[in-house]
């Protein structure tokens, strides 16, 4: 099962918004073995996920979780399908 966490600021709007458009990705396609959770940068422990996903403002403040992936813009579903297709076949998974 590959655990993959979003964060942000507040932990409730942007990466929960991330979280559900992961999780439509991920349906999408049939992929399942894959849990998704949103977290608050602040919060966010790096033994919580696999890989993290990030917003492009928040990429400094997230080193320490570990393998962070960074988004250029949160709202770019393109962007979001290109770098869940990419982690997916790194892991094996599609």
């Amino acid at each position: 099962m590959l655990r993959i966490g979003t964060a942000c600021g507040s932990g409730l709007g942007s990466s929960f918004m991330v979280q559900m458009n992961i999780e439509s990705i991920l349906k999408e396609w049939g992929v399942s073995d894959v849990q998704v959770e949103h977290y608050d940068l602040g919060g966010a422990d790096p033994s919580a996920a696999d890989i993290w996903i990030v917003g492009r403002d928040l990429a400094d403040s997230a080193t320490h979780l570990g393998d962070v992936r960074i988004l250029n813009s949160i709202i770019d579903m393109d962007e979001l399908r290109e770098l869940i297709m990419g982690i997916c076949k790194e892991k094996g998974l599609v």
